[in-house]
């Protein structure tokens, strides 16, 4: 069985290189610490990250796309080795677009993984030359998602240390006032 393919060559030690461009999508509504736990970890990984906020038709997001990239530009600033970008549309015609051969995604519990494994033998179909790798979230995020901490936002509860700090006050008062002041 050959293990190499064009995004991995062995190198003389016997080690493999690391992959060339990964996407992590997501909707990114708001970016949380589990979200940069994974984007820091991928990063390492890989010659390129390109963290793609998506604009899912099946989901009513309470920031714009604009203001998804926006807060995550904010939260990357010190990583200028990290691309954001969006995109609409089939994930994998944005894969072959940016010329990637792997997607990040990252798992909380069994309930996620069975949804990403789903997808991820879709878009196996889809282009058989794109592999998709799972990353387990660090224990600390395992109950941290978008929903939950505007939840909270919503009900007066503190999200310190759920979203970057950097971000706080713009979340906090769009779900409290609805507008994200970014500015």
């Amino acid at each position: 069985m050959n293990l190499q393919n064009n995004s991995q060559q062995e190198n003389n030690t016997g080690r493999y290189e690391k992959l060339k461009i990964c996407v992590y999508p997501g909707s990114f509504d708001p970016v949380t610490n589990g979200h940069l736990d994974i984007i820091h970890r991928a990063v390492k990984i890989c010659d390129k990250l390109i963290v793609a906020v998506g604009n899912n038709v099946n989901k009513k997001p309470t920031f714009t796309i604009e203001e998804r990239v926006e807060l995550l530009r904010r939260a990357l600033k010190d990583y200028p080795e990290i691309q954001i970008d969006s995109f609409s549309g089939l994930l994998m015609d944005y894969v072959r677009d940016q010329n990637a051969t792997t997607i990040i995604k990252g798992l909380r519990a069994v309930s996620d993984f069975e949804y990403e494994f789903q997808m991820a033998l879709l878009n196996k179909n889809l282009n058989p030359d794109v592999e998709t790798l799972f990353m387990m979230t660090n224990i600390n995020y395992s109950f941290l998602s978008s929903s939950a901490v505007k939840e909270l936002a919503m009900n007066g509860g503190s999200i310190d240390g759920l979203v970057p700090d950097c971000i706080k006050d713009i979340v906090l008062n769009k779900l409290k006032n609805g507008k994200a002041q970014l500015i």
